[in-house]
């Protein structure tokens, strides 16, 4: 019984192995975050609502796709700079939203 899976359609690069493993690993320490400090540290930020560590990580997620997408629309497929910028959203998301 062979139990491989055969993955070899998909584009997998070491960039794109990357990116998932950073993903799951920001999931697991958002996780252990929670399983430390409960509560998700509700607070009202600048859109008016209130939100949690987790809603506050969603949206830099989302907006961190939107502003790679149109880097790579916009300027090109050299992404080291949208790496930057997607990093200085999140922070500013973490601290004001």
């Amino acid at each position: 019984m062979n139990l491989s899976l055969d993955f070899s359609w998909m584009a997998w690069t070491w960039p794109t192995a990357t990116f998932f493993l950073v993903i799951a690993a920001m999931l697991v320490g958002m996780t252990l975050w929670e399983w430390a400090v409960p509560g998700g540290s509700p607070r009202y930020g600048v859109l008016g609502i209130e939100t949690t560590r987790g809603d506050r990580f969603f949206v830099s997620l989302l907006g961190s796709a939107f502003i790679t997408l149109a880097w790579l629309g916009l300027v090109g497929p050299d992404l080291w700079w949208a790496l930057g910028v997607c990093v200085v959203w999140a922070l500013g998301v973490f601290r004001w939203v």
